[in-house]
């Protein structure tokens, strides 16, 4: 089965990462090796994205959160912190009155 977002064929994670983004993930993460140059232009190029889509960053948050949420578990490694559930409010047994 062949996965199309916008005419585009998306055939790994990275692809419906750049899609989703509208840009190649190396963008903001950088690569390995890159020269102070190279990075000097990338980040440059960044800022460009950046100014021209200000609301960028917080659909990106908001699709991180909602993956998170949704399929944390099985792709992060993540075990819920004990206490995060539902809290309850102090009993008031035994205060002083």
């Amino acid at each position: 089965m062949r996965t199309y977002i916008g005419g585009h064929q998306a055939v790994s994670t990275n692809d419906f990462i750049e899609l989703a983004l509208g840009t190649p993930v190396e963008l903001w993460l950088g690569e390995e090796g890159e020269t102070e140059e190279e990075r000097a232009a990338r980040l440059d190029a960044a800022r460009d994205i950046l100014t021209e889509s200000p609301g960028l960053p917080d659909a990106v948050t908001r699709v991180v959160a909602e993956v998170i949420e949704a399929h944390g578990p099985e792709l992060f490694n993540v075990v819920p912190l004990p206490g995060t559930g539902k809290r309850r409010r102090p009993s008031r047994k035994g205060a002083a009155a």
